[in-house]
């Protein structure tokens, strides 16, 4: 077993946060600079450096020669004569009857020699450049250490200044997130933002959440006033229909005045969902009973199973009956429309989460991927196999799941096929035993 320090560095991965590549950017690219001025600056100095000394040793070289050509002599001119440490490039160029520069750096530090034929002799000096190197290379360092503080005095304002791009960029992710939740009111700046880029990509996202939610609103509107405006006709009609003589005009014509207003009644329902003013009563109720009455009213031939429970009565829960009989109906009614039976109702208990489960199935081509991938969408019944129909019994069912708390999710059983909805419902106060 690794020790804790070790552990942590293993479990250790790089961030990929905007605003430590902006940082981690800005180091690398001082630092490269200051490797590159220290290695420009080094090669100029060196190279000033060098010539400077060749001057020198030329200049001293010709004094020397001037004072031997007079008197013979090359003591106290800096001089030698066959010096043996004459680097052997330089000897041979002055056996062909010239003179020259080299530098050496060899055992005895670096240094500039120059040499010049006297005769038959060669005439040499040697300068000792150990100081000058040594100044240079302090230089360096110094130019180095300059570099780095420089890196460590700019990276703290970059990683500010990078933080709030960070900040922004995921204030404007995470508002785009709830806005597509259905969170319409969402607003990623509530005050003017001096101008940039991620600016003007918040105004951006501001400006289509607002476009989006007129939209959505008018299209709210214009729903809740057509479903209005056709109540009270459809309930004249319905009357109407009621006094014409008894026959099979009259059956048809009855059933299409139903039709009619349940759709109309959806349509309402609909429009007070999205309007956000339908609010829950929960209470505590017993969900096998609730269930199996539900299964009565909407006289469809539907099973109900029961998991992990000793007694049926015992699975208690806490929610709004009311608008849980509404769901559930609904997803039976669809099941029963667009499936093939049998319908089954399994009522169960999540095993990560502890919270309560109804799972509705059939045995029919499931769910299109349109549905699965969207949702349901109103007036989209999905695909041709499902069925015909409105498409609203399934967006009301998840609308008023909403409502009390609970998660609608759609799904394809993997053995067997057949389409798949799990309520899950919310952990409350009928999660411990009622009195009585």
């Amino acid at each position: 077993m690794l020790p804790r320090p070790l552990s942590a560095l293993a479990a250790w991965r790089p961030t990929r946060s905007l605003q430590w590549r902006i940082a981690g950017l800005v180091a690398a690219a001082t630092c490269v600079a200051v490797v590159v001025l220290v290695v420009l600056v080094h090669r100029a100095s060196r190279a000033f450096e060098l010539e400077q000394s060749r001057s020198v040793a030329m200049l001293t070289l010709e004094r020397a020669a001037v004072s031997y050509a007079r008197s013979g002599l090359v003591s106290g001119t800096g001089a030698e004569l066959d010096d043996p440490g004459v680097p052997g490039r330089l000897r041979s160029l002055v056996r062909e009857g010239r003179h020259g520069t080299e530098y050496s750096d060899g055992p005895g530090g670096p240094t500039m020699w120059a040499a010049r034929p006297a005769g038959t002799r060669v005439l040499s000096v040697q300068l000792t450049l150990s100081t000058t190197m040594g100044d240079l290379a302090a230089f360096n360092m110094s130019v180095l250490r300059a570099g780095l503080l420089t890196t460590v005095v700019v990276l703290p304002p970059v990683c500010l200044v990078a933080r709030g791009m960070s900040r922004g960029l995921r204030t404007a992710a995470g508002t785009a997130r709830r806005i597509a939740a259905g969170e319409l009111d969402a607003r990623i700046s509530a005050r003017p933002r001096p101008y940039d880029e991620i600016a003007e990509i918040s105004g951006a996202v501001d400006s289509m959440a607002a476009s989006l939610q007129a939209r959505l609103h008018s299209e709210q509107r214009f729903t809740a006033d057509v479903a209005h405006e056709l109540r009270t006709p459809l309930m004249g009609l319905l009357t109407a229909a009621e006094i014409l003589p008894e026959g099979e005009a009259e059956r048809y014509v009855r059933d299409r005045v139903r039709v009619l207003c349940s759709l109309v009644e959806e349509l309402l329902e609909v429009s007070r969902l999205d309007a956000g003013v339908e609010r829950a009563d929960p209470q505590p109720c017993a969900l096998v009973p609730l269930l199996e009455e539900t299964v009565e009213r909407v006289e469809v031939a539907a099973t109900v199973l029961v998991h992990g429970a000793a007694d049926r009565a015992d699975v208690r829960v806490w929610t709004d009956p009311r608008r849980l009989e509404r769901i559930v109906a609904n997803l039976v009614v669809n099941a029963h429309r667009h499936g093939r039976p049998p319908v089954t109702l399994t009522v169960g208990v999540d095993a990560d989460t502890g919270v309560h489960t109804v799972s509705v199935r059939d045995r029919g081509p499931g769910f299109p991927p349109g549905l699965l991938d969207n949702g349901p969408q109103r007036f989209r019944t999905g695909a041709r196999e499902r069925g015909t129909g409105h498409g609203l019994g399934l967006t009301i069912a998840l609308g008023q799941a909403r409502v009390v708390g609970a998660t609608l999710t759609f799904g394809n059983a993997p053995d067997g096929g057949g389409a798949v909805a799990v309520i899950r419902l919310p952990r409350g106060p009928a999660a411990k035993p009622m009195d009585g």
